[in-house]
């Protein structure tokens, strides 16, 4: 029999809005769709530290030991989401719905179970198309650390716990889904707004500020060694090595703030190329980084064949 444990984890709930009456419609084109989509999600969220637990129809379950990159791959993923259903007829936009709560469960074997998966799987019902909705044990974790908005949902009513679970549904842009939420008992409050997405191609054709930042500071630095360098020549390009420590630098930067590949596979690469830098910098006549970096694509190897 498996072991049974509990632990204080992040839930990450998914499914499709919709789902049944997209299998009527085209069942092939819909089953390609959610694949595409769950391997776009199975990324992200391993991108951000987390792992898919299980997959069951059009729904899927994950959890994170960081409830602040929990909801940065939700938002990662509606982003992502958004932007392959922007080339799709409005009737056949495969729009996932989120839930995401901070709870202690019951782990047996790869499977969690309890209340907090349940708070979850609520949440993620009532939130829109397309649209995120968090616990507040969630909301306490995150609201100063993640660049969003958030809106007050109310209590929401789940089977098996006693008093309503306050919720909160993340603003991520603009624009507004005309699909409603589903109705909250207990709540005296207006229907909100649905949770809106910012398609992923905008979102990538606008750097954070802070990244901005830091590409011209380490630009303006690398500019200044070089002119310093030529102003005081000597027969020696010296700032070739600090100009290509800003670069991996800068390179790292980008990597933590990059949803499109694996960031760790992605940091050995960066560092894998940081080595030849430095060998052709002071080449000799032999290319010693050939062994660092066949340990360093050895170890990207194992890390790919152990993702999930």
């Amino acid at each position: 029999m498996s072991e049974t444990r509990r632990k204080l984890t992040t839930i990450f709930c998914a499914d499709v809005q919709d789902y049944t009456r997209l299998m009527g419609t085209d069942e092939e084109g819909t089953l390609a769709s959610l694949k595409r989509c769950r391997e776009a999600m199975g990324r992200l969220i391993e991108s951000h530290g987390g792992r898919v637990i299980n997959t069951w129809g059009d729904g899927l379950i994950a959890d994170f030991p960081s409830v602040v990159e929990a909801v940065r791959a939700a938002v990662d993923t509606q982003n992502e989401l958004a932007g392959f259903n922007a080339r799709r007829p409005a009737d056949g936009r495969m729009l996932f719905r989120i839930g995401i709560n901070l709870g202690d469960v019951i782990v047996e074997g790869d499977d969690i179970y309890g209340d907090g998966v349940n708070i979850a799987a609520r949440l993620q019902a009532s939130a829109a198309a397309g649209g995120i909705v968090i616990s507040s044990s969630v909301y306490d974790q995150v609201r100063n650390k993640v660049a969003v908005g958030f809106e007050f949902l109310g209590p929401l009513m789940v089977k098996n716990v006693d008093e309503g679970v306050p919720s909160y549904a993340v603003k991520i842009g603009d624009a507004k889904d005309e699909t409603p939420p589903a109705q909250r008992s207990g709540s005296a409050r207006p229907q909100p707004q649905p949770a809106a997405v910012m398609p992923a191609d905008m979102a990538e054709a606008r750097p954070a500020p802070r990244g901005r930042r830091l590409y011209g500071v380490l630009a303006v630095i690398a500019a200044v060694l070089i002119v310093i360098n030529l102003l005081s020549w000597q027969g020696v390009f010296w700032a070739r090595f600090p100009v290509l420590a800003l670069a991996v630098v800068a390179a790292l930067a980008w990597n933590r703030d990059q949803t499109l590949f694996n960031r760790k596979i992605t940091s050995l690469a960066i560092l894998a190329l940081g080595i030849a830098g430095i060998n052709l910098f002071t080449w000799t006549g032999q290319f010693w980084a050939v062994w660092p970096i066949l340990g360093i694509a050895a170890a990207m190897g194992v890390r790919w064949s152990m993702r999930r």
